[in-house]
């Protein structure tokens, strides 16, 4: 895989990805290095000087006023990364720390932080050669910065504290032994702070969810549309015009998404042909799906802006007015709002997705389906308890979803009075994602199950794609088997993106989420 260069400004969520998910190798750019070299000379000279400079000559906290000698400079450091690395709970996934690795790097790699370059190159031999340091999740108030979860980041590169190397769990030492990499003998002035002193766990962990959100987003669509299919839902609710005259693109676009997928169906429906309109859960579901898709993409935003950001303190501004100012970048304030608010935003696409379920299961709702969905009811029970799991998660989203950021203890003898907790609001937004995507799953297990009760015609040019690849891995349920088995296999379809590159297959282009509205488009009032 050619490398990805690092340098500090141009790093997108899918190069991202490339390295946390498929291990693409990383290079730091040299005019990275050179200017990584130039802060580096002020925070020596700083030291020389025996000047007073937060984090290079003081401790850190409420011990900002304590002096720290030429001497102890380097124990000061090593001393932050031992006595910060209070991380609890179960590990991170490898691809999460991964993240936090590249993302760390490419900070640094700015110049502003005052590290050395040695510093830099062994973070990417660990990413390279597959060194993943054992972070615990938890532990981090998400300001300043995540100083727990990146303290155990570092503690790898001192060759200290746990490792995953080759799927072995080992000792730091050992496994930068048997990858061939030498760890860092110290840390030199100002670089533990600079190491740890930013929001790359939560970064980190939000990356990953919005990358995955993308798609999920793309295949709550798919899903909504197998079950119009399944309830012989009204396409006049998608028509442009209703969503022309209010622009919201997530909205627009959800509804251009279904007309495209079920183009050609026989079994849609229109206003008055079979009743005059359909419940929320199918004629809102534009302006629901849509509206969570113009917070994704908010949230993406402010997401890519923080990868390519300083986020740590103090910063160095080299130049002829060279200055080093204290200030408060660390803070996970932006993320720690955005990531409530994608919790929430995906949360809906499980709250409506339940209740398009239920419809297909209810027979006072699915317009002539058999009780849930299953022939011989009684005897066989068929999907009603697919219903319950689902409600579950949906129950489970709405405690998940209180937000975390209102929330704010402070710490460090009152010196860091207000912090994020931006941390657990990336938490809670991945889990969050993890339980939407399991309901998802259920829908469109349930809505093949309907298409094929309610004998299926020619399907939507999408639809028929979506409905064959589920029906290749998941057969009809024509009595009752254990049914956990063909949620995972629905799940898995989903993760594996085989539903979307389908889709988009038959539909020859990509299914929409931020595309914007054509503003040549024009109705005026006799449209």
């Amino acid at each position: 895989m050619k490398k990805l260069i690092i340098d500090g400004n141009s790093l997108t969520l899918e190069d991202l990805v490339k390295v946390a998910r498929y291990n693409c190798p990383i290079e730091i750019s040299q005019n990275a290095l050179e200017n990584v070299k130039v802060s580096r000379q002020i925070v020596d000279d700083i030291v020389e000087a025996e000047q007073i400079s937060y984090g290079i000559t003081t401790g850190f906290g409420k011990f900002s006023d304590v002096a720290i000698s030429k001497d102890e400079c380097k124990q000061l450091q090593k001393n932050l990364i031992m006595s910060h690395s209070c991380g609890v709970g179960n590990p991170l996934s490898e691809e999460i720390v991964r993240a936090m690795m590249v993302l760390r790097t490419n900070a640094l790699s700015k110049g502003y932080s005052g590290v050395r370059t040695e510093t830099l190159e062994v973070l990417q031999q660990m990413l390279n050669k597959g060194v993943h340091p054992i972070v615990p999740e938890k532990g981090s108030l998400g300001s300043s910065g995540d100083l727990a979860p990146l303290s155990h980041m570092v503690l790898t590169m001192l060759g200290l504290g746990e490792a995953i190397y080759k799927g072995k769990k080992m000792d730091s030492k050992e496994a930068m032994e048997m990858a061939g990499i030498e760890p860092l003998e110290f840390l030199s002035a100002k670089e533990g702070l600079a190491l740890i002193n930013g929001t790359q766990c939560m970064t980190a962990v939000g990356a990953i969810t919005v990358y995955d959100a993308l798609n999920l987003m793309k295949t709550a669509d798919i899903s909504l549309c197998l079950t119009m299919e399944a309830l012989n839902g009204i396409t006049c609710a998608m028509d442009e015009r209703v969503h022309l005259v209010r622009p919201h693109k997530g909205q627009f676009n959800t509804a251009k998404n279904v007309l495209s997928m079920v183009e050609g169906s026989e079994m849609v429906s229109e206003q008055g042909q079979l009743r005059t309109q359909d419940a929320y859960s199918l004629r809102c579901s534009p302006q629901i799906h849509g509206a969570s898709k113009d917070a994704l993409e908010y949230v993406k935003e402010k997401l890519e802006i923080e990868m390519n950001s300083v986020t740590d303190n103090p910063i160095i501004f080299p130049g002829e007015d060279q200055k080093i100012i204290s200030g408060g970048n660390f803070h996970g304030q932006p993320l720690a709002l955005s990531f409530d608010f994608l919790g929430i935003a995906l949360s809906e696409l499980a709250n409506i997705s339940e209740r398009r379920l239920e419809k297909m299961v209810n027979p006072a709702l699915s317009y002539g389906l058999p009780a849930f969905l299953v022939n011989h009811g009684g005897v066989n029970s068929g999907f009603m308890i697919v219903q319950y799991s689902a409600a579950s998660l949906v129950s489970e989203n709405k405690v998940l979803a209180h937000p975390a950021s209102v929330d704010s203890i402070p710490s460090s003898a009152n010196q860091e009075d207000h912090v994020s907790m931006g941390t657990i609001a990336a938490r809670k937004a991945r889990d969050i994602m993890d339980n939407v995507r399991k309901v998802i799953a259920m829908e469109i297990l349930t809505s093949v199950q309907a298409i094929d009760l309610r004998g299926k015609k020619n399907l939507g040019v999408g639809t028929e794609a979506a409905y064959k690849i589920v029906r290749e891995h998941t057969p009809f349920i024509d009595k009752d088997r254990i049914m956990y088995k063909d949620i995972n296999i629905c799940e898995d379809i989903i993760k594996d993106n085989l539903l979307v590159e389908a889709v988009e297959e038959a539909l020859e282009e990509e299914i929409l989420l931020f595309e914007d509205i054509d503003a040549k488009k024009e109705l005026g009032h006799n449209a």
